[in-house]
């Protein structure tokens, strides 16, 4: 299941940066997640369907990180612990680079923690644990 969790998020990964671009298919996004959801952030916890109104807020989502000029976003490591043989938690380090006015560009690490399901076919994020998304970018003088 590893190889396979890698492939997911190489997969991740590369729609991310078509999207920054503004040439994503958000059904192809929609299809690395499960039907249905749970993110944990500061913010408190989501539950959310994998339906039209999760490919809206994902294209606004991508919208918004080419608007506060995200230039990138690429995978620095990927660390898989099994749970069971259909479950496992991918640890997940990210690079994000942003291009600020008047400014030097911005990088910045950060890690997600994704929930992968796997029954069958591929491998399907069903959720995710995240820090203060927003706090951070502030801090770097970034939105």
């Amino acid at each position: 299941m590893e190889a396979q969790v890698r492939k997911l998020f190489e997969r991740y990964e590369q729609l991310f940066r078509k999207s920054l671009a503004g040439d994503a298919d958000m059904d192809e996004v929609a299809s690395l997640y499960a039907s249905a959801f749970i993110a944990a952030s500061p913010a408190g916890v989501m539950v959310g369907k994998n339906d039209d109104q999760l490919r809206q807020v994902m294209e606004q989502g991508y919208a918004h990180y080419r608007a506060i000029g995200t230039k990138e976003m690429r995978i620095r490591a990927v660390r898989v612990s099994p749970i069971d043989e259909h479950h496992c938690v991918a640890h997940v380090a990210w690079t994000s680079s942003y291009a600020r006015k008047d400014r030097p560009d911005v990088t910045i690490d950060f890690d997600v923690h994704y929930l992968v399901q796997k029954l069958g076919g591929d491998p399907k994020i069903f959720g995710w644990v995240s820090g203060d998304e927003q706090e951070v970018l502030r801090k770097h003088g970034i939105g």
